[in-house]
């Protein structure tokens, strides 16, 4: 049990290791960080951001290598369906009627000291 719970911890750490990641590489990009780790119900987004007058919703996807597919393709219809239903959660629970938004995915490789970062803008 004691090797689960490491392993879940593990795995935690490697995907705010990749958040904090995506969060400067999105800065760089010009994004305003407004929130990290939105919770509603039972979903959760990464990052909730604004890209000039848009806010964006930002699924972090972090790997160690594409050995086992790209981390993007592990945004599934399903993940993205709970994806919008929080975001709808965070406009609601904000106040934010018409609202321009969109859906942003940041892959992350993290190989050793490498990084390789891919933006998908408004893919779903």
């Amino acid at each position: 049990m004691t090797t689960s719970r490491t392993n879940s911890a593990t795995k935690k750490n490697f995907g705010a290791i990749g958040e904090q990641a995506a969060e400067k590489f999105l800065i760089g990009k010009g994004y305003q960080i407004l929130e990290r780790n939105y919770f509603y119900q039972h979903g959760e987004i990464d990052i909730i951001a604004k890209d000039q007058e848009t806010f964006v919703f930002v699924e972090v996807k972090t790997r160690r290598s594409a050995h086992f597919g790209k981390p993007e393709e592990s945004v599934t219809p399903k993940k993205q369906e709970l994806l919008r239903r929080t975001a709808e959660g965070y406009v609601l629970q904000k106040n934010l009627p018409n609202i321009d938004c969109r859906f942003d995915v940041v892959s992350i490789v993290l190989d050793g000291d490498k990084a390789q970062f891919n933006l998908f803008k408004n893919c779903f």
